[in-house]
Parts: structure tokens; sequence; C-alpha cells
């Protein structure tokens, strides 16, 4: 025994010895050897060290972007390990809401994963090179290096590493300032937009929520619990074997709030909002490229679905000629034709319904994370039945006009009124009148500084209003009916005009020509 000890302890002295000489040694070596012996010195340390190193890069191999789970990994510590730092870094980050504090280089930080200790270690490393680079990254190398103990192999690199993805993501996500998209003009055409990217984006800023949305709350309620479905339902999604994603279809009269119903999904979820303007979009191709370029946690918004193209008037040239050979059936909806080759040269929008469809639930609506598509329209019976069916618009929200409902939370947002005398002949006026919600807002917040915030000012101005579009909805009702009574008593008339001209004469009944 105690020459085994006397031997490990000459091992360790001439390794320390070692150490310490070989700064000085390394010049006079030969580059060969050098490596070989820097080679054999790793392996040896290797044998000997209970510990194991992951090493995340920067950039990995990718020259042009930083890599993802690097990123991953950069929020995880900066969320879960940064206040036990020493040493920290705060930067605004690219598209962050915030301030984001990170730890520093070269600065130890202390982790565990159940029961086991981990150590992470920042570090970058400069690139000594005489040459040039314009690839970013090259200058110098930043990187992540986790320690831990050999015997915890399984639990790191099964568990940890993968909780530390989705955590790190789910950080990125709540840090991340929200955006909203539009896509760009046709690169097909205009070469100045080439490499530009198909969206451009500004900061999403509205700040409406379902709490100050102006509807009935049981409808709120239902929509509430559908989002938060969807949101956790990717285990679910995934077992049924169906893309993730849904379809929402906003329909009802102008003014009634599907924008702000967007905004306030967007809100809810912490999705970011990509607003699709398909009459800047040349083709079927370019579509399925926008859809493409779109992330995870996003909704895809086509508004005035019905005003946007024609897409119903190709369906019917297309198909015009062929009716018979189609059935009219149901199952020729979800079949439509191509448009003609006039549709292919009237210069405009070369989108077609069945590009649309495929665009909404094809194959490639299958690609990336959790989206939500949304049209919004003015008129629901104009759209073709196959674009809006429920496979496809999964729920239909219809947007209506304002109900007391809705009524006492804008009178809440806008002038802090719980109750007020005036609130039983509101309630009767809206049930005899139709205001939209945008209406009665206009009416709650008159821009007269003497009216200012003056809850009787305006809800007495609310309701001479009311009493205004109730006289002009009953004179347009009489003016209808009297248009209808008129038509059909030209009708008749016309009727009975023909019916004369039609009776036989005198002459030809004493001839016995009938």
């Amino acid at each position: 025994m105690l020459m085994n000890v006397e031997m490990w302890g000459a091992v360790w002295s001439a390794l320390a010895s070692l150490v310490f000489l070989w700064p000085m040694l390394q010049n006079h070596v030969p580059a060969g050897l050098r490596h070989w012996l820097t080679a054999m010195a790793d392996k040896l340390a290797s044998h000997l060290s209970p510990y194991l190193h992951i090493t995340i890069s920067e950039y990995g191999d990718h020259r042009f972007r930083r890599s993802d789970f690097f990123l991953a990994v950069e929020a995880y510590l900066s969320h879960a390990c940064a206040r036990r730092a020493r040493r920290l870094k705060a930067d605004l980050g690219r598209d962050a809401r915030s301030v984001q504090v990170s730890v520093d280089d070269h600065q130890e930080v202390t982790d565990s994963f159940r029961g086991a200790t981990l150590w992470w270690y920042p570090s970058s490393k400069s690139n000594k090179s005489s040459v040039i680079s314009f690839y970013p990254g090259e200058d110098e190398r930043r990187f992540y290096r986790l320690v831990f103990h050999r015997r915890h192999r399984d639990l790191v690199l099964d568990g940890c590493l993968p909780h530390v993805l989705a955590e790190g993501r789910a950080v990125t996500v709540r840090n991340r300032q929200r955006r909203l998209f539009t896509n760009n003009a046709s690169t097909s055409w205009n070469p100045y937009r080439r490499g530009k990217g198909v969206w451009s984006h500004v900061p999403f800023e509205h700040p409406v929520s379902f709490d100050t949305l102006a509807m009935d709350p049981g409808d709120k309620d239902a929509i509430v619990d559908d989002l938060v479905a969807f949101r956790d339902g990717k285990d679910y999604y995934a077992r049924v074997g169906k893309p993730w994603k849904r379809g929402y279809l906003l329909y009802g009269p102008p003014g009634t709030g599907k924008s702000t119903m967007i905004a306030a999904m967007a809100n809810f979820l912490d999705y970011d909002v990509c607003d699709l303007e398909l009459t800047a979009v040349k083709n079927n191709t370019e579509l399925r490229k926008l859809y493409i370029e779109t992330t995870g946690k996003s909704i895809i918004v086509i508004e005035d679905i019905d005003c946007s193209i024609d897409l119903t008037g190709k369906r019917k040239k297309a198909s015009g000629d062929n009716k018979a050979s189609d059935g009219g059936g149901e199952g020729s909806d979800d079949k439509p034709k191509l448009p003609t080759e006039a549709d292919r040269d009237d210069g405009g929008s070369k989108v077609t319904l069945s590009g649309l469809l495929n665009f909404i639930d094809g194959l490639w609506s299958a690609c990336g994370g959790d989206r939500i598509i949304i049209f919004t329209t003015n008129h629901k019976e104009k759209q073709d039945p196959a674009l809006i069916r429920r496979g496809r618009m999964v729920v239909h929200i219809e947007m209506s006009y304002c109900g007391f409902e809705a009524f006492k939370v804008l009178a809440s947002n806008y002038l802090g009124v719980e109750q007020h005398e005036l609130l039983g002949d509101i309630r009767r006026l809206l049930e005899e009148a139709d205001m939209s919600p945008a209406d009665v807002a206009e009416n709650l917040m008159p821009m007269s500084k003497r009216k200012k915030r003056d809850p009787d000012a305006c809800l007495a101005g609310l309701v001479e209003a009311l009493n205004m579009a109730k006289e002009e909805a009953q004179a347009n009702k009489a003016a209808k009916e009297k248009e209808e009574m008129k038509a059909k008593e030209q009708a008749t008339t016309n009727g009975e005009d023909e019916g004369k001209d039609k009776m036989p004469s005198e002459e030809y009944k004493a001839n016995g020509d009938i």
C-alpha cells in the first residue's frame, strides 16, 4: 500500500512539473510533437477526470445565422441562473420588449437538474488570423461549456439539454417584442425588393384585451376557452394526427370590432400578427412561400376576404361551362377549377381559390408550429362554401351590433360608469336601433374639452344619437315598404295589361278560329 501511494505521488508530481514547465518548453518543441503531446495530455486528463464537457457554439455549422440552441441556452441562463452570477451584462436585444440581463463571459454559473450539479461557463475565443473575414462570428467565437459528472451523462443528454432548449425558447417568446407583419410586394417583377424578405414588420403595440373588448361576456368566455384549448393542445393535435392550427371566421357589419377581436386574440396568446394582403401576391407559389416564412405562434389574417380578389368569380367562370360534369354536388366545393386563360392574362393577382384552400389546410399548412388563420368579412353569405366550411374555418364568430352587455363594458372603459339613471333608456334604445360598438364608443369619448369625461353629457349624447338612429331606421323601413308596395302594384298592373292583350277578339270568335 505504501508503495502504491509513493508511486501515485511521483506521477502527480511529474504531471505538476510538466504543467508548470510546458509554457516554456512548447516554444522549443517541434510542432508535430507539440500537437501529439497536447493530444496525449487531453486523453490522459479525460481518463483521470470524472467530469465531461459539452460545448455549445454560437454559430456552429451556420455561418450566417446564430445557432438556435445557443440562443436558447443564453435565454435559459439569463432567466434561471443570472441571479446567482457575480458578473452580468445587460443589453436591449433585437425584438426584445425590455432590457435583457445575461451572464457575463468567463463567469461560472452553478445549476442543478434532478439532483445533478452542473456548471455553465460562458466563454469567447478570438480568432487570430491575418485574413479579413466578412462572416459574423469569425473574429470572436462565443460558446457555452457545460460541465457535469460522467455518471449523469444520460440524465444530461436525454433530460437536461431538451429541458434547457424548451425553457430557453419559452423565455425568448415571453421576452420578445411582438410584431405586426405585412407581406412585401412581389419580388418576381420588382428586382429592387430582392433579398429583403417576403415580410416586413413593425412592433405590435395594440393595447386591447378581452377585458376591454365590447362583447357579450358569455361569448367572450367561449372564445377564450377555445383559444386556451388550442394553445395547450400540442400533444392532442399530434395524437389525433392534425396540424397544430385553427381557423376563425369573423363576420358582421362594419364597425363591429372584427379587427379589435384579432388584436385581443394576439395579446391574449402573445402571438405575432401577419396581415396578408392578397392583392400583392402574384400567384399561388408566392402565397405558399409567404406561409413557409411565417413562424410558429402567429396569427395570419386576411381581412375583408370578399373584397381582396374575386375568388368566387374566378371559380364560376372556370366551371361555368361544365356544370353538368361537376354535378353541382357538395364534393365539387372541395375541387375548384383553375382560372381561365383570360384570368391568367389580366395582369392582376393569379391567386386562385384552389391555392387559397391549399394555403389553409393543404400539405404545406403542417409546416412550422402553432398558427391561427383568421378571415374577416362583412358578407358571410357571399363567400364560397368551400372556403368557410367548418373543416377549414372551424370557429365562426358573429360580430354584431352593440348590445347592452357590450355597452356596459364600453361605459366602464370610457367613463368609469357602472350605474346611471339613463342606462334603462339606453338598454331600450339598443334593442330598437342598430348601432355598432365603434359608433357607441365615439359618442362616449367627445373631443370637446368642456364635456371631457362628463358621464351625464356623454350618456345624454348617446341617447340622442340612438333616437336619431331609431328614427332613421323607421324612415328607411317605411320607404322600403312603400317601394315594395309600389313594385307589387306595378307588377299587378302589368299582369292585367298583358292579360287584356291576350284576350281573343269578337271577330275571331265569330269566324270560329278558336
